[in-house]
């Protein structure tokens, strides 16, 4: 009851017939270069989070540091 090699082979005729093949084209490109930069931005945060993490972890080792110095 899916859909048939024939019914996709159709369906893909009448895009083409519509859009065109440069449209369609231009429309993967795009939407490569979206895929690409949501990738990049997600590697970004991640770097981020970790950079703020090591920064955190310094700034407590330094109060503990001078917390000690203190007493």
């Amino acid at each position: 009851m899916g859909i048939s090699p024939v019914q996709i082979g159709i369906i893909l005729l009448i895009v083409v017939l519509i859009f065109g093949t440069k449209k369609l084209k231009n429309i993967g490109g795009d939407l490569g270069e979206a895929v690409k930069g949501f990738k990049k931005g997600i590697k970004d945060e991640d770097k981020a989070e970790i950079t703020e993490q090591k920064t955190d972890q310094a700034s407590e080792k330094v109060e503990t540091k001078d917390s000690e110095k203190s007493e």
